[in-house]
């Protein structure tokens, strides 16, 4: 759709809208009123300012003109934005499934779908007033959403398989009918990957068009963002649970096709919304972190019945989804951390969403979305606010040594309890004996019990490197030491004879990037040849990332600073926030 202002826009530019937006009034413009964002602001992609009252801003003065001049910034930053739309190469038939009609009802629900009917306006054609009444697209869709479901999502996580009689995989599916703002999502990473796939032989070219559609996605989001933020989110539940739940899809996407550009952008976005969602039911510090989260997952129900009559219910798609998407962003939270030196903004609630109290399950479970349990990721959330309160008593010159190294001998014992425990413990998954989903689908019982294997292998992995990083901490960069060593071997040795297949390896990322920097230079080559071994290389980004970063401080190994250096020295001579996930 041509987002350029048609000639009877230009011809009434000069009239004042005395009720429209503010931001038109102030630009003069006519204004079409439409809330929450007028059809001017969305098609230019700028600020759409509604308030009750004047803005302060408004003042006929100095504030009023630096607003105006912002404006026009915008204008011109979002140029290419305006561009884009016009290039998106989502196919045509899944345009003509959302239209201004069959959203205006989801708009309550499903904010998302406001800038979705803004961007298309017109141009859509009206399939049906109910959005959920089956959505109606051609075959090329079809393929691309069952090639997503079938293919690409196993390849992005591994560990994730739910069992079909808790709903499987269906809320993806859901979701993707269901909501635009989603669909666009996986049908831009989706239509990417079928390229590569068929071996297209013009790479250059669906590489620009999956940048573009990736920037246009993230900025159906921004619009969709803009929406939720005039209003209480608890208004729009439902559609922020799925924009969150999209941004960490394109997230994912966008990471494993090495492109760290807006990594910090994104996971602000993505944290914030977290926050503001557990934040709904009231103030997490009265009635704390587990109560909120349990009532905000009980408020995206209820649970979809699948026989009435024989009490078969399962989650709904926007429960699953939360939970998902919760495990993903704590997780990407802990690994942005360790780079940052930061302690993880979700510190405060981590150890009551992730912890398994009086025998009760966690209320996130990283092991079966990440690969790694959730007691590693607690102890290196740990290790980075330790590694966040040191640099600021260095930097205060007050730094206590002893409480420094009591509290980091209570990170290592718990480390070291768990490690020894996960290591001798059997690795068999215990067979449930005559279970009927077995003989319907040994396929997934398969993946699931191979799941179960590579999950205990791949959290000793994670909990060497925990104490790696640890030991940098503590004693700094020590290399030649005889515990550093151990570590290294082991987390090389594992990841070489027994992770299975080898493209795990991009699940254990940060890890192998951690022991790598401190590899010694006879293991230099076998490093290198585990990530060439791992084709095509356009698909392992964050795996080139890590060995990037591993050869850097190879290069340097004998510079004269090397004592001073640590983890995240190491991690952001990149010059952006990596996010090895």
């Amino acid at each position: 759709m041509d987002m350029t202002l048609s000639h009877s826009s230009r011809h009434n530019s000069t009239i004042r809208s005395s009720n429209g937006c503010w931001t038109c009034r102030l630009r003069r413009k006519k204004c079409d009123e439409n809330r929450p964002v007028c059809d001017m602001c969305a098609a230019l992609h700028i600020t759409c300012h509604y308030d009750q009252g004047k803005p302060e801003w408004m003042d006929g003065g100095v504030r009023q003109e630096e607003m105006a001049k912002r404006l026009k910034r915008e204008v011109k930053e979002n140029a290419h934005l305006r561009r884009e739309v016009r290039a998106i190469h989502v196919p045509g038939e899944l345009l003509a499934t959302t239209t201004p009609e069959s959203l205006n009802s989801e708009v309550e629900t499903r904010p998302e779908a406001s800038a979705i009917c803004l961007q298309r306006g017109t141009d859509c054609k009206l399939v049906s007033k109910d959005i959920h009444d089956n959505v109606s697209f051609g075959r090329s869709c079809t393929v691309l959403i069952t090639f997503y479901l079938e293919n690409l999502l196993p390849f992005l996580f591994p560990f994730y398989c739910p069992s079909p009689l808790e709903g499987g995989r269906s809320w993806i599916l859901e979701m993707m009918l269901s909501s635009p703002v989603v669909r666009q999502a996986t049908l831009c990473q989706s239509s990417y990957f079928f390229s590569l796939a068929q071996g297209t032989a013009n790479h250059d070219a669906v590489w620009e068009a999956v940048l573009s559609q990736t920037r246009d996605a993230f900025g159906v989001l921004r619009q969709s963002l803009q929406v939720i933020d005039g209003s209480s989110i608890t208004e729009h539940l439902h559609g922020a649970v799925r924009i969150m739940a999209s941004v960490m899809q394109i997230q994912r996407f966008v990471i494993t096709v090495l492109c760290f550009n807006n990594c910090q952008a994104h996971l602000n976005a993505g944290l914030a919304l977290f926050k503001q969602l557990l934040e709904s039911p009231g103030p997490v510090e009265s009635a704390g972190p587990s109560s909120n989260f349990n009532t905000v997952v009980d408020r995206l129900g209820p649970p979809t019945w699948i026989s009435p009559a024989q009490d078969v219910k399962v989650q709904s798609a926007e429960q699953a989804a939360f939970r998902f998407s919760s495990a993903l962003l704590i997780f990407d939270d802990i690994i942005a951390s360790t780079v940052l030196q930061e302690q993880p903004r979700l510190y405060e609630y981590q150890h009551c969403l992730l912890s398994d109290a009086n025998g009760i399950d966690p209320l996130v479970n990283l092991e079966t979305v990440v690969g790694c349990q959730n007691w590693v990721l607690l102890q290196i959330s740990e290790i980075s606010a330790l590694d966040a309160w040191k640099k600021q008593c260095k930097a205060a010159g007050n730094l206590d040594v002893i409480d420094l190294v009591r509290r980091a001998t209570a990170i290592k014992d718990f480390l070291q309890t768990n490690l020894i425990r996960l290591e001798t413990e059997s690795s068999a998954i215990a067979q449930s004996g005559s279970n009927l989903l077995d003989v319907f689908n040994v396929y997934y019982y398969h993946q699931s019990k191979t799941s179960g294997c590579q999950s205990r292998l791949t959290t000793r992995v994670w909990a060497h490197a925990a104490l790696l990083y640890l030991s940098i901490v503590v004693s700094g960069w020590q290399p030649a030491s005889v515990e550093v060593r151990y570590h290294v071997d082991r987390v090389i040795g594992i990841l070489t004879h027994a992770t299975s297949p080898t493209t795990l390896l991009r699940t254990m990322v940060w890890p192998f990037c951690v022991a790598g920097c401190l590899a010694e230079p006879s293991q230099e080559a076998h490093l290198r040849e585990m990530v060439a071994v791992l084709q095509p290389p356009s698909i392992f980004g964050t795996v080139r990332k890590a060995l990037e970063i591993m050869e850097d401080v190879w290069r340097n190994r004998d510079a004269g600073n090397s004592a001073s250096r640590d983890l995240a020295t190491c991690f952001r001579s990149q010059g952006e926030l990596v996010l090895l996930v």
